[in-house]
């Protein structure tokens, strides 16, 4: 049995519409309520609003990405147990309406960080970078983070300097805008874009967390997944936790959810199927000291959903993304590695067969220099992704029926 091909899509307002989906061969529908503000329940009618639509174009909505976890359940604020309960609820509405996967991250203040929205490739196409010496700049010297240089090694902080030191005013507070703002305003940002200081507002988001640890963090997401994994394993539901992107630490903040350690941590902190996994390569091969297939082996049986895509790692900590099949990921490695798994469960008899796999971001290219769309998902680089993982899929799934 394939794996289900998913395809994230952002609800009514995204250019590429249901009906080009169902052309391009999507099983199943990643998405969710965009419009319900961090915190909020999400209302069954709201669900099956689109549920309905999704299903009346002969696809499933296969996987919630994301169920935002709110910062105060991060950080253990006062309005944390109402947060809490909200949370809990949405999950049984999802369960009313048949939905089974969700996923959710647990990252401070920022989902993920891009310094180069627009990386030319020698073959013109476009991607997104992160150079970790621009990134510094931008904490250090522009943001202004205090004891932001204390944080990184030196050599980068002499690097980020640098940095700095060649930028003008307009590209510093373009670097930061795009940082705060345009790489998180659909994906439910921590920071109002119409803010009169975005950035002071940012700094006190992060000023929250000065409290909080590692070890501190870890127990906060623990004591998270013992309020809600009961919730969802009640209602039919599968949890699955986002690694960090990038998975190390930024902005002085914990980072817990980046190495196969964090993993076999999670897993072990509620023994249950609902507690689970989303598998990132895109994220996790960042650390070039991680063996993905070595992963998956270890803790494949709770891995929910698949993001593949590839990167090109450089120096300093710097890297680029790269498609989907070339790059540092070995992806023939991984597909096969995630077809076993597959075949295991099917074995076992467990439901949670489909495994939904999207095409996570992609090279923009061709006419996707004519279309809009949010940061990394273009539709064409990402249709290119979703064949080629096919194709790739396929061969490995006949080189195994074969060897049977």
């Amino acid at each position: 049995m394939a794996l289900e091909k998913a395809w994230r899509w952002f609800g009514f307002n995204d250019p590429v519409k249901l009906t080009d989906l169902k052309q391009m061969g999507v099983e199943g529908v990643v998405t969710a309520l965009h419009h319900i503000p961090n915190g909020e329940v999400w209302p069954v009618d709201e669900i099956m609003k689109v549920k309905s639509a999704i299903e009346a174009h002969g696809m499933r909505w296969t996987v919630v990405e994301s169920l935002p976890v709110s910062e105060g359940i991060k950080t253990k604020s006062a309005d944390r147990p109402r947060l809490i309960k909200n949370y809990q609820e949405s999950l049984r509405n999802l369960g009313k309406c048949g939905i089974d996967t969700v996923c959710y991250n647990f990252m401070p203040v920022l989902d993920w960080v891009r310094t180069d929205l627009h990386y030319t490739l020698p073959s013109g196409g476009e991607v997104m970078y992160f150079d970790f010496p621009s990134f510094v700049a931008f904490d250090a010297f522009i943001l202004k983070r205090p004891g932001a240089e204390n944080d990184y090694p030196a050599e980068i902080v002499e690097k980020a300097r640098e940095v700095r030191s060649r930028m003008t005013d307009e590209e510093a507070e373009k670097l930061a805008y795009n940082t705060i703002i345009v790489t998180q305003g659909f994906i439910n940002g921590a920071v109002d874009p119409n803010s009169a200081d975005y950035k002071k507002a940012f700094l006190d988001f992060i000023d929250t967390y000065k409290d909080i640890d590692r070890d501190k963090l870890r127990q906060h997401l623990a004591d998270f997944l013992k309020n809600v994994v009961p919730v969802a394993e009640e209602n039919g539901i599968n949890l699955c936790i986002h690694p960090d992107d990038p998975p190390f630490p930024v902005l002085g903040l914990p980072r817990i959810v980046s190495t196969k350690e964090d993993f076999e941590w999670i897993v072990n902190q509620y023994d249950s199927v609902s507690n689970g996994i989303t598998f990132c390569t895109g994220s996790l091969s960042v650390r070039s000291n991680e063996h993905l297939v070595s992963i998956v082996k270890s803790v494949g049986h709770r891995i929910h959903f698949l993001h593949l895509r590839n990167n090109v790692l450089l120096p300093d900590g710097c890297f680029h993304e790269y498609g989907h099949i070339h790059g540092c990921v070995d992806m023939y490695s991984v597909m096969k590695a995630l077809l076993e798994e597959q075949q295991r469960r099917i074995k076992e008899g467990r439901k949670d067969i489909r495994m939904p796999v999207r095409p996570d971001h992609g090279i923009k290219m061709l006419d996707d220099f004519n279309r809009k769309a949010n940061p990394g998902y273009p539709l064409i680089g990402r249709l290119k992704g979703l064949a080629e993982l096919s194709g790739l899929e396929m061969g490995i799934e006949r080189a195994m029926a074969e060897k049977c």
